[in-house]
């Protein structure tokens, strides 16, 4: 019962929009922890779940996927420009409702802006990573805001994707966005256990790329698992709107 009244209590919203409010996240594990840790177990459980579901299976479901992200990424964005006039939840269920719907009809460009925002945040963290690590620190200066640079190569490379080959595009963007919530949703549930939780912040925190390798590589096994499966079963996300073949 403790935890179920837990759930009520942690604004998802807001932790969300504080996580993603620095392209670079996986990179400051200290800021990224503290959000982490006001998530509650029941939200932890759903994003694992969710993440692991996306991560090995999201090609076959690829636009519930996308809905529900576009659904999400409205609320965190109208939660924040809710708190300028101190309307968070209407102008959240607002943007929210109107991204998720606005999908539907769009999708092939939903998935293009989905997937660009998805390279984006893999180009960033990957950006400050490296950079970390050239300057043999163990996270990147705050002050050194150069993430942008990586950020804008993924969403060009990544969005564009999405109009050559739309199929790895869907594969790329559902196992990275799986690999991101479900890790997430792990190290929340981890560090809900007080015997772990100094080991696990201090191991987080003596590398920058320790985080982002932590979603890079599901997120391979991910791709890797549903390119197989998608060419065993012979099929796959088809491209939307395909124009029927002239009699």
């Amino acid at each position: 019962m403790n935890i179920l009244l837990a759930a009520s209590d942690s604004n998802v919203f807001g932790i969300l929009s504080s996580i993603f409010g620095r392209p670079d996240t996986l990179t400051q594990p200290s800021d990224l922890l503290k959000h982490l840790e006001q998530l509650s177990i029941v939200w932890s459980t759903i994003f694992l779940a969710a993440g692991l579901m996306c991560m090995l299976n999201g090609y076959r479901y690829y636009k519930i996927i996308t809905i529900v992200l576009a659904l999400g990424i409205g609320a965190c964005m109208g939660y924040y420009l809710g708190g300028k006039v101190d309307k968070s939840y209407i102008v959240a269920a607002c943007l929210a409702a109107l991204l998720a719907v606005a999908c539907w009809p769009l999708m092939k460009y939903a998935v293009a802006i989905v997937g660009g925002l998805v390279g984006a945040f893999l180009g960033a963290n990957a950006w400050s990573a490296i950079l970390a690590t050239v300057q043999n620190t163990a996270r990147p200066d705050p002050s050194q805001q150069t993430y942008w640079v990586g950020a804008l190569i993924g969403l060009l490379v990544c969005g564009m994707l999405a109009f050559i080959l739309f199929k790895l595009s869907v594969v790329l963007f559902t196992s990275v966005s799986g690999a991101t919530i479900a890790l997430f949703g792990a190290l929340s549930l981890l560090l809900q256990i007080p015997a772990w939780r100094s080991d696990i912040i201090q191991s987080l925190h003596d590398n920058a790329m320790v985080l982002p390798l932590l979603v890079v590589v599901p997120a391979i096994i991910g791709l890797i698992f549903q390119q197989s499966q998608s060419s065993s079963s012979g099929g796959g996300a088809p491209a939307p709107n395909k124009a029927p073949k002239p009699a």
